[in-house]
């Protein structure tokens, strides 16, 4: 018996049928790895990280011009495409041609993340101003989130308040200044080492500068400085170019507000102040129609005295305030313009800098704050 059993398990081990392996080319396994490579890179860059440069000042202080920054999506949740055909890892436009085709666009979609965005955040975000082309294919901008959906935002004499409340500037911020001198040349060497912008000259010794705040004490102690005063444009002055851009707000960069953040859910009554605050939001980010009728207002050709917001908006400013494009000249960012939380600069070059001095050591794999 247990001699059958023996030749019973030979036999069904003998006439068990293994498939060979077949071992891949050189050309298949490289083909593989690169779409491999390709799938990955494309989950990370969509769903995790982004890698993102600064190309203007507009942050200068904190983030430098050259800096190379990783961005977080998943902190706020990854927003899922809404161009459905572009070429990946390129820029919307390249020599002139759009590298997207907009005739398919999804709805705005963003998976869950760990936070929301939060007052003193360094966000990235797409340009809302860009509103011609499709949310996820316009300019990408860094600036800090200054007042978040429900807030009351004032600018008393380029102090930022946010319900009432002063918000410290950033430790790095940097604002314009009016440089008298007692008329002798400076160095030009000095702007170079103290990282100053001249702005203008409006007289032999009267300049407007750009001063990092941690340069202004070592600019004041040169004997041929006579003053340095903070440029701020007083109350009441109205600029066109700042948002709303309606006479009834004599607003400007310096002297804004108050304004309230739209926030998801918010009702508003329609009148002419409110209209004018609000109706980007409501027709060019929400894709509302409105109208005029008598003394009233028409929503989508009916009849209405309110209206409630659909979307959370952001404020963002740069933390080189009086040389920054942001919100306080195209308003409000619109919940689903926002791309990540930038994390940590990983890389650094000094676009001023020779070729054997141009990268920042100091500033790589440094957090972001």
């Amino acid at each position: 018996m247990i001699n059958l059993f023996i030749m019973n398990w030979k036999f069904f081990s003998k006439n068990k049928k293994t498939t060979p392996t077949v071992k891949k080319s050189k050309t298949r396994e490289w083909v593989d790895a690169l779409i491999f490579a390709f799938i990955a890179a494309t989950i990370i860059r969509g769903l995790l990280f982004s890698a993102y440069a600064i190309p203007s000042g507009s942050m200068e202080g904190t983030e430098l011009t050259g800096d190379y920054l990783f961005v977080s999506k998943f902190s706020y949740g990854a927003r899922m495409p809404i161009t459905l055909f572009s070429i990946p890892f390129t820029e919307p436009e390249m020599y002139g041609a759009k590298t997207y085709w907009s005739g398919v666009q999804l709805p705005y979609f963003r998976l869950p993340g760990f936070t929301t965005v939060k007052n003193g955040d360094i966000v990235v975000f797409n340009k809302p101003s860009e509103t011609g082309t499709p949310v996820d294919q316009q300019t990408t901008l860094i600036k800090r989130c200054i007042a978040i959906p429900g807030d009351v935002l004032t600018i008393v004499n380029a102090q930022v308040y946010i319900n009432g409340k002063i918000v410290p500037n950033a430790p790095k911020a940097q604002t314009s200044y009016t440089v008298v001198t007692d008329g002798a040349d400076m160095n030009p060497q000095i702007f170079q080492d103290l990282n100053i912008t001249i702005v203008n000259q409006s007289a032999a010794n009267t300049y407007e500068m750009i001063i990092p705040v941690d340069n202004l004490a070592t600019l004041k102690s040169y004997s041929n400085i006579k003053s340095i005063t903070p440029v701020v444009a007083p109350a009441g002055q109205y600029d066109a170019e700042v948002f709303p851009s309606n006479p009834k707000f004599k607003w400007n960069i310096d002297n804004f507000g108050p304004l309230t953040l739209p926030k998801k859910g918010m009702t508003i009554k329609l009148n002419d102040s409110t209209v004018a605050l609000y109706s980007t939001a409501i027709e060019k980010y929400e894709g509302n129609h409105l109208g005029r009728s008598g003394n009233g207002y028409t929503l989508n050709g009916k009849a209405a005295d309110t209206y409630t917001f659909k979307m959370n908006y952001y404020w963002m400013m740069g933390d080189n305030r009086h040389d920054s494009l942001d919100s306080r000249f195209w308003g409000y960012v619109p919940e689903d313009h926002i791309i990540g939380k930038a994390m940590i600069t990983w890389f650094s070059t000094d676009p001023n800098k020779g070729l054997f001095n141009k990268i920042r050591w100091s500033r790589i794999l440094r957090p972001i704050n």
